[in-house]
């Protein structure tokens, strides 16, 4: 099975996906954040280095995908090549900081490696509302993440609603992380496996 975690930047998805991955003894495939050269740069400057950053992501999440669809094991991913696409790319493209020509030569590309893409077993969809995921941001004090903008977390959370909706490629599991704490509290993450347990195994 390919169990995907997705949601916005500090909806708690890494913490979430490594718990879970020890707990079910699954397979454990993070986004790779701290390798990518334009991260720092983008966020300083967005609109020079929107369709830089983008297509860094795309091809590191094909890369990955490719791996997890070779493996006999069960596996859990941290984000999906998905949400480069219509999550991100997009709200750039929206938001005047990636021009058109990039944006189409972008998803052209996106188009082509999603043909070869076998989507989720499970997308379980973390939903936050801004005063959580600023928390969170903050909490875990990276310094490239200090200038992200509360308009820009805003529209991604738009963006990441309507998605999420009209999702129609396999099974999705919303969960409202709000007023969780899946850390600190034992019961939170226990919630959150039944959930998981019952969909993946109708168990209750």
């Amino acid at each position: 099975m390919h169990i995907a975690i997705v949601g916005n930047i500090g909806a708690g998805k890494t913490t979430l996906a490594t718990k879970l991955s020890q707990y079910f003894k699954w397979d454990l495939y993070l986004e790779a954040v701290d390798d990518n050269p334009y991260l720092k740069d983008f966020y300083e400057d967005m609109e020079r280095w929107a369709f830089h950053l983008q297509v860094y992501f795309l091809n590191s999440r094909f890369n990955q995908v490719q791996q997890i669809q070779s493996k006999t094991n069960d596996v859990i991913q941290d984000r999906t090549i998905y949400e480069d696409a219509f999550i991100f790319a997009k709200n750039l493209h929206q938001s005047g900081l990636m021009s058109t020509r990039d944006y189409e030569n972008y998803f052209s590309l996106f188009q082509s490696m999603i043909s070869m893409v076998k989507a989720p077993d499970l997308m379980i969809y973390l939903k936050a509302e801004l005063p959580k995921l600023i928390g969170q941001i903050e909490k875990r004090n990276r310094d490239y993440e200090s200038s992200i903008s509360i308009n820009y977390l805003r529209n991604l959370n738009e963006h990441y609603n309507s998605w999420m909706s009209s999702y129609d490629l396999g099974k999705q599991l919303v969960i409202d992380v709000n007023n969780m704490d899946f850390v600190a509290n034992p019961e939170d993450l226990g919630s959150i496996i039944e959930k998981i347990q019952r969909e993946l195994f109708g168990l209750f």
